[in-house]
């Protein structure tokens, strides 16, 4: 049996999708040819999507006749269309297993994307192509292409798919026994879908962290990560989703000793992948099969899985599958003495076993990590150095304002100071002009005056002498009166 138990997370992100839609409703807009191309094309294409995983034969056909849709289509507007489409068959054939047509459409829409640059659409395409080697238990180049699509959807802020690819990169480490780095990166992943409310992301992210603890015997932690695994993807009715928590489960119970509810769930998984058409999935549950009746000492059916497990594994290019094959028929050799055929068997799988897990492509799988670590952080800095200058410039810009502000405030009171200055320097000389003018009226008045005393002096002496002359030629009064007595009495 497998050691390392996975969730197998392929989801394309294909923009204005919408999964809970109606498909019934979806199928007459299809039908309806009253209706615009563009609305038939956008409704086939959500259908096809839905089935991607659920019934990829289907999801196939109708994505080819999207293709055929769009034939009229202007260039750029075609290309975005059929980069949809190629993903949505890639992901179809992922399904299948057939990863060599998979991965065919993803480098077809890839190509699509990057004329287009689509970052959004680009980052999509490597993490499929990631899956794609994943499967193929190709952990070098699947981490390589992983960490190319993480840094496009950091750069682009789509958490989704974020979440994502740090599920698929927790895959990788898992599959070469480094449990720490792969529970690193799913609780990354959780977080984010938490923080999202993405239920079918939850559901993969419980289904990992649960392969972890299985991974390390811790079977209670587990079974309580695959239960509640379970019960979101029966929640969101994820077919596939609940027949990969049926092998988990049975995979702890077989651990456990409890076989006959190991080989009730195993058998729930295998009906589920074959009503999928999830090859992938068959492979692993023959290997689970073959290694349980190895316990239960059935070693005819024993080895009757691992040749149906052998065969599907090297018609979809699943080395680990392979591997695992070869490693159950040694055993189911071993115990019933053919020795020979044991052999043989263990020399393949210790060959194949060396050839993905050595120290060679472990430190190349750190290295590479620590390349992308080392990448982002000179990124970070980057934008840290950039983010300082753009600050020290924003200072400098506004210290300049500033300054400019002051020159102006500066220049405007010396304005203000000038012009206030030349109405004084006015003021001035018209007060001196009014000065002069009046100093001179007052100097012809003054002589006005001058003359006028002179002439009234000249006038009061005429009168002062008339009056002289007057009372000399004028008898007073007291002098006739006493006159007139005289007389009077002389008489």
């Amino acid at each position: 049996m497998r050691k390392i138990i996975y969730i197998i997370f392929i989801s394309c992100f294909i923009p204005c999708i919408c999964i809970a839609q109606n498909i019934n409703s979806l199928w007459k807009v299809y039908k309806d040819k009253s209706l615009a191309d563009t609305s038939r094309l956008r409704a086939i294409q959500i259908i096809s999507f839905n089935l991607r995983n659920s019934n990829p034969d289907t999801a196939i056909i109708l994505a080819v006749q999207q293709l055929k849709m769009i034939g009229g289509f202007a260039p750029e507007k075609r290309k975005k269309w059929e980069a949809f489409a190629y993903s949505i068959i890639g992901t179809a054939y992922d399904t299948k297993g057939n990863y060599a047509k998979a991965l065919e459409y993803y480098f077809k829409g890839l190509q699509l994307d990057e004329e287009r640059g689509d970052k959004k659409g680009i980052s999509s395409c490597f993490n499929n192509i990631g899956n794609i080697y994943k499967n193929q238990s190709n952990y070098l180049q699947a981490l390589d292409y992983y960490l190319k699509s993480l840094k496009l959807q950091e750069e682009l802020g789509d958490k989704p798919a974020t979440a994502n690819t740090y599920m698929n990169i927790g895959i990788v480490y898992s599959f070469q026994g480094v449990y720490a780095m792969a529970l690193e990166h799913y609780l990354k992943a959780l977080r984010i879908n938490e923080e999202i409310k993405d239920k079918e992301g939850l559901g993969n992210c419980y289904g990992n962290i649960g392969a972890v603890y299985f991974n390390t015997a811790n079977y209670p932690k587990a079974l309580e990560c695959f239960l509640n695994s379970l019960h979101i993807r029966e929640e969101i009715k994820d077919i596939q989703g609940i027949g990969n928590c049926y092998g988990n489960i049975g995979a702890i119970y077989k651990e456990q000793m409890k076989f006959n509810e190991a080989l009730s769930y195993f058998l729930k998984d295998l009906k589920v992948c074959e009503d999928v058409g999830d090859k992938q999935g068959k492979g692993v549950c023959y290997g689970n099969l073959s290694s349980l009746y190895n316990e239960l000492a059935n070693y005819k059916l024993a080895l009757l899985y691992s040749d149906s497990e052998l065969v599907v594994c090297n018609e979809i290019g699943d080395i680990d599958g392979i591997r695992e094959a070869y490693e159950n028929l040694a055993n189911a050799y071993s115990k019933t003495n053919r020795y020979k055929e044991a052999y043989e068997n263990h020399v393949k799988f210790k060959a194949l076993t060396d050839s993905i897990f050595n120290t060679e492509n472990s430190k190349q799988l750190g290295d590479m990590k620590t390349k992308f670590e080392i990448e982002k952080k000179e990124a970070e800095l980057k934008v840290k150095a950039e983010f300082e200058q753009d600050k020290l410039k924003a200072i400098a810009r506004e210290e300049k304002k500033r300054q400019q502000v002051i020159i102006a405030s500066v220049a405007g009171v010396l304005v203000v100071v000038l012009m206030f200055s030349l109405f004084l320097y006015k003021r001035f000389k018209v007060t001196e002009r009014q000065k002069t003018i009046i100093e001179q009226q007052k100097q012809r008045v003054d002589e006005a005056y001058a003359m006028l005393h002179e002439r009234n002096k000249e006038v009061m002496d005429s009168i002062y002498y008339a009056r002289r002359i007057q009372r000399a030629l004028i008898t007073s009064e007291k002098y006739i009166e006493n006159a007139f007595k005289r007389l009077m009495k002389g008489k």
